[in-house]
């Protein structure tokens, strides 16, 4: 019998999903709010396969592949240069999602408490 890697995604209570999903950027800044409620259920996020991900975070603001096929999502979660035209990239207040070369996450990293 063949089983998929990783697993569903667990319900995580206190997270806004829809609210996620509609601050593209981060440039409402609505994602920051959310933060707190990330950090208490970090660990239920790890081994969650990347399509569970995507249904629940939506589509990342950037997305990188590495030469190992990883894959590292990247959403923003305050209003910054990001939100300006061409969408330049920044390296603050971002959370980050890496996957493995099976999709499934293997790490997660928040914005430090503070920073902008």
């Amino acid at each position: 019998m063949l089983t998929g890697c990783g697993r569903a995604l667990p319900e995580l209570p206190g997270f806004d999903a829809q609210a996620w999903r509609q601050d593209p950027y981060g440039c409402q800044s609505r994602r920051a709010g959310q933060l707190p409620v990330l950090e208490k259920l970090r660990d239920q996020l790890y081994d969650a396969r990347i399509s569970d991900v995507d249904a629940v975070f939506g589509h990342p603001d950037e997305e990188e592949l590495s030469e190992q096929s990883e894959k590292v999502y990247i959403y923003y979660t305050r209003s910054g240069p990001q939100c300006l035209a061409g969408h330049p990239r920044v390296a603050t207040g971002r959370v980050i999602f890496r996957f493995g070369a099976t999709g499934v996450l293997t790490e997660v990293m928040l914005p430090v408490s503070g920073q902008p």
